[in-house]
């Protein structure tokens, strides 16, 4: 079983206003949970005006502490941008699959926006038909059909999706002027460039560290 989770949040620096998950097994999705939380902080407009979810709607919720056990229970979690949404929770007993790393490994070139991708990829899913994009249990339908399209198109297991994840980053870059080139050639080409992306995308200072490195490596030798 892989449990695809996701978060709606007051901002970019955390405080849940709502979760939820779905399962995959055997390729279908299935036990959809959802629940509004009571942040700890208010919530930004720019967050509201993207989730629409009002202080009103949570104000009498329970805290994410005490929410949060519903959700234990998997061996595997997976999010869209998985690293922000491991961040906002409290501790899930489990790997961490994410399914916007993967699918820059195997469709690279494209936009990785989970609405992008299902667009793209003409994924076959029927969300709740009162939710919108950017609601949590809206999302996590969508990135359970890509999940299961990732799965489909590569013949990765669960056990070989978390695998992924140990590997240093992404084998492309994800953006900018050379996006879907093989960040080897971009080191062959304009190293600069690399070293003025180490700050500027978190994801891929290790696999940008590792190809530069081998450059110098090779001009010595």
């Amino acid at each position: 079983m892989l449990r695809v989770i996701d978060t709606e949040t007051c901002g970019l620096q955390g405080g849940i206003v709502e979760i939820a998950s779905v399962d995959v097994i055997d390729g279908q999705i299935v036990n959809p949970m959802s629940d509004l939380v009571r942040p700890d902080r208010p919530i930004s407009r720019q967050a509201m005006a993207v989730h629409r979810i009002s202080e009103a709607m949570v104000a009498n919720k329970p805290p994410i502490e005490a929410l949060i056990s519903r959700y234990h229970g998997s061996p595997y979690y997976v999010a869209h941008n998985a690293s922000f949404d491991r961040r906002m929770l409290p501790e899930m007993h489990g790997e961490w699959i994410c399914t916007m790393k993967l699918a820059r490994q195997l469709w690279p070139g494209l936009t990785y926006g989970n609405q992008a991708l299902r667009q793209h990829l003409q994924l076959d899913v029927t969300p709740p038909a009162e939710l919108h994009a950017h609601r949590a249990l809206y999302d996590c339908y969508v990135t359970a059909a890509l999940l299961i399209r990732i799965m489909a198109t590569s013949g990765w297991d669960a056990a070989q999706l978390a695998a992924r994840m140990q590997q240093t980053a992404a084998e492309v870059m994800p953006f900018g002027k050379y996006r879907g080139r093989p960040i080897a050639d971009v080191a062959k080409r304009d190293p600069g460039y690399l070293r003025w992306m180490l700050d500027s995308i978190p994801d891929l200072k290790p696999a940008l560290r590792n190809v530069l490195q081998k450059q110098v490596n090779q001009v010595e030798d």
